[in-house]
C-alpha cells in the first residue's frame, strides 16, 4: 500500500492555509471539553514519564542534527512496533521532512529527496484513544481524514497541538514517543525556509526549500 497525497496535518492538501483551517476546525469542535480534559492530561504526564524512562529509545539522524526520542511502547504498542519495525528495516534511510509548518510540527518518513512517495505495510489501528496529548516536543502518526490509515509518516509537534487529540468519538492522531534530546534541532528545521514543491502527485506545500534528510534511525541499545 502506498500513501496517498493527503497524508498530511489531518493531514490534507499540502497548502498552509488548509493545514491551518483544518487545525482550526478541530480546536473549534473540541472546545467544550477543554476542561474536562485538564484531568486526563495531567494522567497522561505522569504516564508519559514513566515510559520515556523505561521505553526503547532511537535517535534521527538528519542533515540538520541528531533528534534522541524515547517511545512509549506501554500505552501505543501497536504503533510503536509498527515504527520500530520500519526503523529496523531501514526504511526512513535518506528520506526527508516533507511537510514543516513553523510553531506546529515537522512530518517526514514518507518522501525522498525526488519528492517520490515510498511504498509501505498496510496502515495501522488509531491509538489516539490512548490518553496521550499531542504536546509540545511529542511524536505522532501522520495520517488521512480516515482515522485507521497511518502507516509509515510520522510528526514531531513543535508547539501544544490540543486539537489533535482524540475526543470523544472524534478521532485524534496517535502520540507514541517524545523528544528527549534535540528540540533545539526540531525547532531548527521548524524554522527553515519553505515553498512549493512538484511531486508524481501534484504541487505539495510547505516544503523546506533546502532538503532536511533523515540519514537513518536508528535503536539506541542499552
Amino acid at each position: 500500500m502506498t500513501d496517498t497525497p493527503f497524508r498530511t496535518f489531518v493531514l490534507g492538501s499540502g497548502l498552509r492555509t488548509l493545514a491551518v483551517l483544518a487545525a482550526t476546525l478541530l480546536l473549534a469542535a473540541c472546545s467544550a471539553s477543554d476542561s474536562a480534559d485538564s484531568a486526563e492530561r495531567a494522567v497522561s504526564a505522569d504516564s508519559t514519564v514513566a515510559a520515556a524512562e523505561q521505553g526503547p529509545r532511537v535517535v534521527l539522524t538528519t542533515s540538520a542534527g541528531d533528534i534522541t526520542l524515547a517511545l512509549y511502547e506501554d500505552e501505543s504498542p501497536i504503533t510503536v512496533e509498527n515504527f520500530l519495525q520500519y526503523v529496523d528495516d531501514e526504511f526512513y534511510d535518506g528520506l526527508i521532512f516533507h511537510r514543516v509548518i513553523s510553531g506546529f510540527m515537522i512530518q517526514g518518513g514518507g518522501f525522498n529527496e525526488s519528492m517520490a512517495q515510498q511504498s509501505t505495510r498496510e496502515p495501522i489501528q488509531n491509538e489516539a484513544d490512548n490518553g496521550l496529548s499531542n504536546d509540545r516536543g511529542t511524536i505522532a502518526m501522520a495520517r488521512t481524514q480516515a482515522p485507521h490509515s497511518a502507516t509509515a509518516q510520522f510528526f514531531i509537534n513543535v508547539g501544544d497541538n490540543s486539537q489533535l487529540n482524540q475526543r470523544g468519538n472524534q478521532w485524534g492522531y496517535a502520540v507514541f514517543g517524545e523528544v528527549v534530546e534535540g528540540m533545539d534541532v526540531v525547532d531548527r528545521i521548524a524554522a527553515t525556509e519553505t515553498g512549493t514543491q512538484p511531486t508524481p502527485m501534484g504541487a505539495m506545500g510547505d516544503v523546506p526549500v533546502e532538503a532536511i534528510v533523515i540519514e537513518q534511525i536508528r535503536r539506541l541499545e542499552d
